[in-house]
């Protein structure tokens, strides 16, 4: 499958892709308004940034005791469910005159909740798609996503401004109410992927099967770690630029849709096989370091939306991933990818918030870029090492076990 009309045509891959730009745009406006919210109550770079993206770090939470769902859950009700709570729980952020404490008590819960949302929907791609199909149809929902960040935080700006930050996140609310009525619609039942009931200690043993192979330890390492440390001078941007905080998070989009556009589409197999994600990585993280010197807008603008190219890294990562595991534990090993990044991410920002607030946001973005690159340059000899993705792991079959691995770094 290589071919956009290819791709469309599969059933149910458009609702699947209309309920995750719902969600999508629903948690782009909301993030830009809460932001906006706390930095007005309370002046504070670090909260600022813990409001944007430290509830990602309640992820590391749900990855630890409730990953084990994504599998064991109908992926239609976990989907239309899950959307709900989001509505309801961005709907009490509204109120007026909520603590700073409940606010961050309830984005905690959401982290926690999201960690089997990723896992759910990306697990759901590989039954609605092809093996050889995923690339492309994941490819395709990151430029939804891109698509809808660059309007979606120019909409947030806007409406942060129009009807107020809390106007803002009802507006968040509803289209968490879309993308529950769009899987309710377009999603077909389906039953888990595998047997048992969710529990803390089967998402603890799936995890440490799923870590303990070399081979997959660095691919995860490396969908965390770069990638995390960039979205730490994202979470920055706010402090850094009040006034053009809704541009550069836009530009930063605009980068990642170019980037899934060209390696999902365009990037030749053969570059995939022998250049690997590497480069790219490196290229996300590079254009940032300018910030120490606190370029004119038009330059930020011009490096954000460069480095964000890089992103595009994580889908030949993915692809990697999607080649290491078995087909029932693909929602779960899809679900540590995302709850790990997402953690990283919070831990990123919270780390970002800090050295910002001890020195400048300019600064802290210098370091963030900095210590991205390293991380880089340090897994890349392990990742080049591996050779090109192997086929998929047919059902109960495992791959990259030490015992086993011919491609060790």
């Amino acid at each position: 499958m290589r071919t956009y009309q290819e791709l469309f045509s599969t059933p149910e891959f458009k609702p699947l892709l209309a309920a995750t730009a719902a969600h999508v745009a629903a948690q782009t406006v909301s993030r830009m308004a809460l932001g906006t919210l706390v930095y007005d109550a309370t002046g504070s770079p670090l909260l600022t940034a813990l409001s944007m993206f430290g509830p990602l770090l309640a992820q590391m939470i749900g990855a630890s005791v409730l990953l084990s769902a994504t599998d064991r859950l109908p992926p239609r009700v976990a989907t239309i469910g899950l959307a709900l709570f989001f509505a309801a729980a961005t709907t009490t952020l509204a109120l007026p005159g909520l603590p700073m404490g409940a606010i961050f008590a309830i984005l905690s819960v959401q982290g926690m909740l999201g960690s089997v949302g990723g896992g759910v929907r990306y697990g759901l791609l590989t039954e609605i798609l092809p093996t050889e199909g995923y690339l492309l149809g994941r490819s395709v929902l990151n430029m939804c996503a891109g698509s809808l960040q660059i309007f979606g935080y120019a909409a947030g700006a806007l409406l942060v401004n129009i009807l107020t930050p809390r106007g803002a996140l009802l507006t968040g609310a509803t289209l968490f109410v879309v993308a529950a009525a769009v899987a309710r619609i377009g999603l077909a039942r389906r039953p888990p992927r595998a047997q048992g009931r969710p529990s803390a200690s089967e998402t603890w043993r799936t995890n440490a099967r799923l870590w303990a192979p070399k081979t997959r330890r660095r691919v995860y390492l490396a969908l965390w770690v770069p990638n995390g440390l960039v979205v730490g001078c994202e979470s920055l941007f706010v402090s850094y630029s009040p006034r053009h905080a809704g541009l550069l998070f836009a530009a930063t989009a605009v980068g990642m849709l170019a980037g899934d556009t060209l390696t999902g589409r365009f990037l030749p197999t053969r570059w995939r096989d022998r250049f690997g994600a590497p480069p790219l990585l490196l290229l996300l993280a590079a254009p940032y370091l300018i910030f120490f010197l606190h370029p004119a807008l038009p330059v930020a603008l011009a490096a954000v939306t460069l480095g964000s190219i890089g992103f595009s890294a994580n889908l030949l990562l993915q692809e990697r991933l999607m080649s290491m595991v078995p087909s029932e534990l693909k929602g779960h090993a899809f679900g540590l990818h995302s709850s790990g990044m997402f953690t990283m991410q919070g831990i990123a920002a919270a780390v970002a918030g800090g050295i910002a607030q001890l020195t400048s946001p300019a600064t802290a973005m210098t370091v963030m870029a900095a210590a991205s690159a390293v991380v880089t340059l340090t897994l890349t000899p392990g990742l080049q090492h591996m050779g090109p993705p192997a086929r998929a792991v047919p059902a109960g079959a495992e791959v990259g076990r030490e015992a086993t691995d011919t491609n060790k770094g």
